[in-house]
């Protein structure tokens, strides 16, 4: 029994222990600079990203290769006509009953919604979501949707990192920190790249290049792909032989095709947003039977571009089509994304925007190889170009475009052409045509906005457990002057004023110390004028004494500045009250923000 008993105890004061680091860890990661923290729970979030990718990963290769009769799990030219119209509509029907009977208005996934959970509800994100992009995305490449896994690998990723943050309970900054993580970390292990996806997630997602958001995604990205490669192996994703340009005399050539790849980049984001806005109308329902209706009719007559069309990617580079088929398969390929997006289909845009682009610099590679025969051009090299050039045109993400190129062709020598590509192509989409990148363009045509601010991604960054004030004590209304003076003894900053059991209205400590000096003055002008006892029983009214009073309104510990900030901004109280329930009914207060502390802690 006594045996039974110390267990018990041990097990109590275990937990009591767990539970006070675990707080203490709270309070330190709402600080921009908890390094070592963010970077263990980084390397946590790699380890999660990373177990869950590759289990979707090899669920859908073993369905697709049994539906593809063995060829393998991109094979889908290997299908009868029948099959290849079949698949895609029954793909269709069965995301159709998902979305209807699960979704609960949830209709917006992929890295889309990452950006729009990042930039408006502090990187929060669903195990409803979750789930419908898991089996969605499943459903969509098995159907022969033309979609990429990438997107969903991004997804996956940002909901782990998010998942484990919320399920820690850790301040809104860290959470949005560990979104990064996983974003990262579903690249990686997508294309065992771990730099592209570390420059993906500063560059796409987080918009920032702070130390402490960096090595957390870095050892994020790096523990996916090892992950990754011990389960899946480290095969490179495309077989891309050593290949250069001839000589500098290719250079007009690279500028021509970024210019091509920027206005083709340009009017793929022109038809997402098009079909988009006249199809946000239909119901969810129709939507899918349209896209998967589409992807059927084209897959019947260039089953190329049915799924995600790795291997029609890795023919293209090795030169295994010709001009005419790379162009038609080009533009099918674009427009059967373009369905596929805007219609909600799940999946990603980063595997189709490669497809298009090496079919299109596969294509002109060949071209310029009959018109210039001088030039001993390699086609292959001009795929590889437009690769990078649609995805970091299309994207609006031209350093990860790079970063992909490099690491996908292990070649050096692609370095210079691959930096003029994309950067002319990048330029002309953006600034030649006007055009976002598909990510904002989807979210905006589904009547979402998206803005950053250097402001508040500065308040983003901090929670507001790092800049709260701490020097407070509580007090009801009505106080003796006994009372007054315990209050004041370890010099208080701030007086909360409880009325109700709910704290209401913030006064200066110094305010209440001036009214005691000034009382202690009068009295001794006027002399003594009663009995101590009767002194000391008189009751002092914190809400009428001289001093400027603010009106307290919550905020939970695990909040940013940012919406701190909101708080204040939408006249919800003068001042805000730091607290976290940490008992069922119970509320522990930690500190007091006022706009001052928050306006102070982004002018540093």
């Amino acid at each position: 029994m006594q045996c039974m008993t110390g267990q018990v105890n041990l097990y109590q004061k275990t937990r009591e222990w767990l539970g006070a680091q675990l707080e203490d860890m709270r309070l330190h990661l709402a600080r921009p600079d908890a390094l070592i923290q963010l970077a263990l729970l980084g390397l946590l979030t790699g380890l999660l990203a990373g177990g869950v990718i590759v289990l979707f990963r090899v669920l859908v290769e073993y369905i697709q290769n049994l539906a593809l009769h063995g060829q393998g799990a991109d094979a889908f030219e290997s299908l009868s006509l029948l099959e290849r119209f079949g698949y895609p509509l029954l793909g269709a029907i069965l995301l159709a009953l998902m979305f209807r009977w699960f979704a609960k208005g949830l209709y917006v996934l992929g890295v889309a919604r990452v950006l729009e959970r990042m930039a408006y509800h502090q990187g929060h994100l669903s195990l409803r979501g979750f789930l419908l992009q898991f089996f969605g995305v499943a459903i969509a490449l098995v159907g022969g949707h033309s979609v990429g896994r990438e997107g969903a690998h991004i997804f996956l990723g940002a909901c782990a990192g998010s998942l484990l943050g919320q399920k820690l309970e850790l301040p809104n900054n860290a959470v949005r920190t560990l979104v990064g993580c996983g974003t990262a970390a579903g690249i990686a292990a997508s294309f065992n790249t771990p730099l592209a996806g570390v420059i993906f997630s500063l560059e796409v997602v987080m918009m920032d290049y702070q130390l402490a958001s960096f090595i957390p995604v870095i050892l994020s990205a790096v523990t996916a792909t090892v992950v990754s490669n011990a389960a899946l192996g480290n095969a490179a994703v495309f077989s891309v032989p050593v290949m250069a340009l001839s000589s500098l005399r290719e250079i007009p050539l690279v500028v021509i095709l970024g210019l091509l790849s920027g206005a083709l980049a340009a009017g793929f984001i022109r038809l997402v947003r098009s079909i988009a806005s006249r199809g946000k109308a239909w119901s969810i329902e129709w939507q899918m039977l349209a896209a998967g209706l589409s992807t059927a009719l084209l897959g019947m007559w260039i089953p190329e571009i049915m799924g995600i069309g790795y291997d029609t990617i890795n023919l293209t580079l090795v030169g295994g089509y010709g001009a005419g088929i790379l162009l038609l398969m080009a533009g099918a390929k674009l427009i059967a994304t373009s369905i596929c997006s805007a219609l909600n289909v799940p999946g990603g845009m980063i595997g189709p925007s490669f497809f298009v682009g090496a079919t299109l610099g596969g294509g002109f590679g060949h071209i310029m190889a009959q018109w210039l025969p001088g030039l001993e051009i390699q086609p292959g090299i001009y795929a590889m170009l437009g690769m990078s050039a649609l995805m970091g045109a299309s994207l609006q993400a031209p350093l990860a475009a790079l970063t992909a190129l490099l690491e996908l062709t292990d070649n050096p020598q692609i370095i210079m052409p691959g930096m003029l590509v994309v950067v002319v192509a990048g330029v002309t989409a953006s600034e030649l045509f006007g055009q976002e990148s598909l990510f904002i363009t989807m979210l905006k045509a589904k009547g979402l906005d998206y803005r950053q601010h250097p402001v508040i991604a500065a308040l983003r960054r901090m929670g507001v457990a790092s800049v709260m004030d701490k020097r407070f004590v509580r007090s009801a209304p009505e106080i003796t002057l006994e009372q007054a003076r315990k209050l004041l003894e370890n010099k208080p900053r701030w007086i909360v004023i409880v009325e109700n059991k709910e704290p209401r209205t913030l006064l200066p400590g110094i305010a209440l110390a001036g009214y005691l000096e000034a009382l202690q003055e009068g009295e001794n002008l006027e002399g003594a004028s009663g009995e101590e006892e009767e002194q000391n029983a008189a009751l002092i009214d914190l809400n009428r004494i001289p001093g400027k009073r603010l009106e307290l309104a919550p905020i939970q510990l695990h909040e940013t500045l940012q919406e701190a900030l909101e708080k204040l901004d939408k006249g919800e109280g003068e001042a805000l009250y730091v607290r976290r329930m940490s008992a069922p009914g119970i509320w522990r207060i930690y500190g007091i923000l006022t706009r001052e502390q928050i306006e102070s802690s982004y002018r540093l």
